[in-house]
């Protein structure tokens, strides 16, 4: 089970949105790769990373900003936001992500995602982010007809590493994961379900050690680490004395 940190850039800052309104953009550092370098020094031992900017440009923005923090730290990076060809995929591969993130695309162009799968094994996930339910593109700005169940099972056997799955109406409100729909979605698919939105607190910490939640690789928090809601000591003391 694992704790992702999770890094969100917009114009170069490492921020945190509320119900991703861009216009609603906290920043919490001004130095990403600092802050990537912070949480590997607290031991975490990956990274989520979204270029915000990116999803709604529909190509990178803060490409700087990743290359730095690819720099800066030696913990995989996962990325998401505005990758969207083949070509994109394979330059940040290229650049040492271990992962990269499809989410508009997935929708828009589910045969690439397939190819990306089978042209890079093990390191293609796929974000599922939802508003009431339903997929949002285009950096949440456009909600589509697809449920993210709907939408997860068009991946099966595929070879998707893992799919992120965002409920929107949660992420940044620090109201807790939506553990329900989360592990329903885990339960419709094969593919590793990493839960994103929400995290609040220890209590979801300890969400996580749950036998029912045990099938989902982990999950993600942001601003709970950054206003110091989840200590990383404790959090990662729980996680790893659940799997002893």
């Amino acid at each position: 089970m694992i704790l992702f940190p999770a890094i969100d850039l917009k114009e170069g800052q490492c921020v945190r949105l509320k119900l991703g309104e861009m216009s609603q953009a906290t920043v919490y550092n001004a130095d990403p790769a600092a802050q990537a370098k912070a949480f590997e020094e607290q031991g975490f031992e990956w990274l989520h990373v979204v270029d915000l900017d990116g999803a709604f440009a529909g190509t990178s923005v803060n490409g700087a900003a990743v290359e730095a923090i690819l720099a800066a730290t030696k913990n995989p990076v996962q990325l998401g936001g505005g990758i969207r060809t083949i070509e994109q995929i394979e330059a940040w591969l290229d650049k040492g992500l271990a992962r990269v993130i499809l989410g508009t695309v997935a929708v828009r162009d589910p045969d690439l995602v397939r190819g990306a799968c089978r042209r890079f094994p093990g390191r293609i996930a796929v974000g599922i982010d939802a508003r009431g339910g339903y997929v949002a593109v285009e950096g949440w700005a456009e909600i589509s007809e697809l449920s993210a169940a709907e939408l997860a099972k068009r991946f099966e056997g595929a070879g998707v590493a893992a799919i992120i799955y965002t409920d929107i109406d949660r992420d940044g409100v620090l109201t807790g994961i939506n553990w329900e729909a989360t592990i329903d979605l885990a339960e419709a698919v094969d593919i590793p379900v990493i839960a994103s939105g929400g995290l609040a607190s220890i209590a979801d910490i300890v969400r996580m050690t749950m036998p029912d939640a045990a099938k989902l690789e982990g999950a993600i928090s942001g601003r709970a680490l950054y206003d110091g809601r989840v200590d990383p000591a404790e959090a990662l003391r729980i996680l790893r004395e659940a799997q002893s």
